[in-house]
Parts: structure tokens; sequence; C-alpha cells
């Protein structure tokens, strides 16, 4: 008999591992006793108490029986049928499953190689007086919360201090009964496509778009149609005509564009999804910060006709491993979202979700903001300066007073010239991300998603010199096809 250790956990879980393998492949007879216990240390070279041990477990899992003064025998177990040579079929996934399973890559937030100037979307600004202070108050609401499983939709106290916060910054009222606390926006587009979309059902989506944001749609069976995005939001009079259940929009800053959504096509976007009784899921991602003005208002605040499904995030004002979010229900939707929350997750936890709303309560978070927006301001005017000395010649940007990226056009390289970019990027510790991944439709020109919220000014003075080096070496080389030829070739 051929008693292997796999290597995992202690060694007494490793040899009840390899007797039970025994057991079960017929090596012992129903009955017969197992090998002395200082024998079989004697036989592997190790002590009768692992031996000991190993027995116990096999005991518990009645696999084996001990009877004093008999040693240990083995049960009488029905053994399953030994495996075949041919590896059988895996089981038929679900639709779900089978969706999922084509989805194409995500890019945003992956970086293929650790660059010490990473000029990557979403990395958030970290303050570590922030990771202070949220300790402090995640050690007093530890104290102070309800050990028991929170309420579905979340805790009452940051269910009104959402409340009164969208009421001052975002320019709408809402109750906290209309407020569902969610583990982040992703949580929020799968809960709301479960209560609002069957398969098949028509779901919009800009163009181009946030890639989790089609993907949740895709794997719940919708039929998700792509709607252009120019500089006064999307173009409402591409809508489909047959209505669709769900139109899912980033209006106060568009993603990734930076788009601001105009007051007429707000208004004629309400005015079209309450004719066709559609929905809207308004994405308020990072309408926070703003620059140079107050925030602009979320489109909720003109929605008279409860069409729209409000939802928030503290990934970027705080961080994303918080993981929390929230929606702002319609009444007709509140309890059927209520409901997806409770069987999705029981709740969002009771601990963060107090320290939350001490840290709301006590306008810290507004402070923190505030404080934010200026370094961020800070930020994105070091990343303008210097694209603008190094690489003004060669580029166009897509200005943008909010958010924490910029889309930088590159008017003169093809497609194949932007991978080279890239890799010359990487070679120089210089972290580049294209913006086509983003659209359904490939843009005429190639272009960068540029963060600027992971890196200080100076090392952003630094990226932007590399980044205008790397761009005069490119363009030197002979392109080997223009964008025009790679667009017929696609």
């Amino acid at each position: 008999m051929d008693l292997t250790f796999d290597g995992q956990g202690a060694l007494y879980e490793q040899l009840a591992r390899a007797l039970k393998r025994a057991i079960l492949e017929g090596h012992f007879v129903a009955g017969s006793p197992l090998p002395a216990t200082r024998m079989l240390a004697r036989t592997l070279g190790i002590s009768r108490n692992t031996v000991l041990g190993a027995y116990e477990l096999l005991c518990a899992e009645q696999l084996a029986i001990a009877r004093g003064g008999s040693g240990t025998r083995v049960a009488d177990v029905a053994r399953p049928r030994l495996r075949s040579t041919v590896r059988p079929a895996a089981a038929r996934p679900s639709r779900y499953a089978a969706r999922g399973r084509r989805l194409g890559p995500v890019t945003l937030g992956v970086t293929r190689a650790r660059s010490r100037y990473n000029l990557q979307y979403g990395e958030p600004l970290l303050n570590p007086r922030l990771f202070n202070s949220w300790r402090t108050k995640l050690a007093a609401a530890a104290l102070r919360t309800n050990p028991g499983y929170p309420p579905p939709a979340g805790l009452p106290a940051l269910r009104a201090a959402i409340c009164d916060y969208l009421a001052r910054r975002r320019g709408f009222v809402c109750a906290a009964e209309d407020v569902i606390i969610v583990g982040g926006t992703q949580q929020a587009l799968t809960l709301v496509a479960r209560v609002v979309l069957d398969e098949g059902d028509i779901a919009v989506v800009e163009d181009p778009h946030y890639q989790l944001a089609m993907q949740a749609l895709l794997a719940h069976g919708a039929r998700v149609l792509s709607v252009t995005v120019d500089d006064d939001g999307l173009i409402t009079s591409q809508l489909p005509g047959r209505p669709a259940r769900l139109i899912y929009v980033t209006p106060s800053h568009q993603f990734p564009s930076g788009a601001v959504m105009s007051l007429a096509r707000r208004i004629e976007l309400l005015r079209l999804t309450e004719q066709h009784r559609s929905w809207i899921l308004e994405d308020d991602y990072d309408g926070e910060f703003r620059y140079g003005a107050r925030p602009i208002a979320a489109l909720r605040s003109l929605d008279g006709g409860e069409r729209v499904i409000y939802v928030g995030t503290f990934s970027k004002s705080i961080f994303p491993s918080l993981r929390l979010g929230y929606i702002v229900c319609p009444r007709g939707l509140r309890d059927d979202l209520v409901t997806a929350k409770r069987l999705d997750d029981g709740g969002c936890p009771a601990i963060e979700q107090a320290a939350l709303a001490a840290f709301m309560q006590g306008r810290q978070f507004e402070k923190h903001l505030r404080k934010s927006a200026v370094e961020l301001n800070r930020r994105r005017c070091a990343l303008l300066e210097g694209l603008q000395q190094w690489s003004g010649e060669h580029i166009r940007v897509s200005e943008s007073q909010a958010g924490m990226h910029v889309v930088v056009w590159l008017p003169r390289l093809s497609y194949e010239q932007l991978a080279q970019l890239i890799e010359l990027g990487v070679a120089r510790g210089l972290g580049l991300h294209p913006v086509h991944p983003y659209y359904r439709t490939p843009p005429r020109h190639p272009g960068l998603l540029v963060g600027f919220a992971g890196l200080s000014c100076t090392q952003i003075r630094t990226a932007t010199q590399l980044l205008g080096q790397c761009l005069t070496e490119i363009q030197d080389r002979p392109a080997l096809r223009t964008a025009e030829e790679l667009r017929e070739s696609t």
C-alpha cells in the first residue's frame, strides 16, 4: 500500500487523507484492522501521535471504528465507483454561467506590469490621515454596533446621513426608506438587473461605456444596445425605436469621455423614459469632484416621474476596499430591490456602516471631500501642464472639469504605433492605458485613458516627460500601417 502525502496542512491531516483514499479505493476490506499505530509510525518515520490523530479523523468521518482492545478497523462503507480513464464531460452550466464564460476581458484596473509611474484610472487618492481617522471610527463602531444581523437595506443612521448629504451636495431630496446600502456600484448593477430585466429585454449603455456595467447586463441576459456619446452626453435621438427596459448613463461625468449631459438631453431622456415606462440607472461614480465650479446636480434631481434609479459609491471618495455604496430607489422598485438585497447577501457589514455613518454625521466626510478636491485639482493641473509641455504637438486632450482622469488622443499615431508606445512605456517604467477597449465602435484615432489620482504632482511631471520622450521616439519610427488602413482591414 502506497501512502502518498500531499504536502497540504498538518502531517496527521495528510496521513488521514492518504488512508481515506486507500479505503475508498478498496485497499482495505470492510472490518479489517488498520495497521497498528506504533508499526505504522515506525514504517513512515513519523510520531505515533501523528498516526493517532489521523485515525481519530477517520473515525470522525465514519470511515473507521475504534474498538477498545482490538485496534481501529475499517468501517463498512459503500465505495464510490472507480474513476474512469475517460474524463467525463462537465455538467451543463446555467444560462447565466454560459453567458459569463462568453464575456470579454476586463481592462479597467488591470496592469500587465508594475510601473513606477502608472497613469492608471481607478487608483484612489491615498491620504494617510484618512486611514488613521477611519481606524478610530471602526474601533468606536465595533463597541456600539449591535452584533446581530443588520437590516438588509442598511443601518438607518447611514441611510439618513446619505439623504442629508445628497440634499446638500447632489441637489435632490429623498427619504431614508428610499436608500439601500449595497456593496459598491457593481452589486447595485446586478440587483437592478435582477429586479428590472428579464432575459431578452433591451438595455441601453453609452458608447464609450463602463465595461463592468456592460458585462453585468450581458450576463443577466439583456439585449444590450449602444448609443453614442458626444460633448453633450448621450445622444437621445439615437435611442432605439423599440423602448428599452433600462438605460444606463453616467450624466455628471461620462465614463470615460468626461462629457457632461446637457440640460436639454437630460429633459429629453426623462421625457422618453416616462413615455415608454423605461428605467434609468444613473451611475454617479465621481460626481463629488468638480473643479472651478459647484458639482452639477444629479439627473435624479429633475426626475418628477420616479424613473431614475440613482447609484452612488464611496470607492472614489474614500477608498475602494471599503466596498460600500447605495441605491436611491424609485418607490415602485423599493420593496423589490430590498428583497433582492436580502437574498443576495443579507445585508452589508454593520460595523463599517456604523463607522461611515459617524464619519458623515460629523461632516468629516465633506471636509475630506473638500481637501481631496483641492489635491486632485493640483494633480490634474500638473498633468495638463506636463502634457502641454512635453507632448503638446503630438496630442489632443479632451478636457474635463471633473473626476480623476482625462482622455488623451493621439491623432498622429496608428493603432499599431499605440501598441508600440505602450510597450516602450513599460520598458521605461511608465504605465499607459488605451481608451479604445471602452468603445463598441472604435474611435477614429487611438487614445489613452490617463488617471492622475494615484501619483503625486512630482511623479506626474516625470510621467508626462517620459510620455513625451516615448511619443517622440515612436514618431521617429516609420509607421507600419495608418489608422485608416487598420480600420479598413477590420
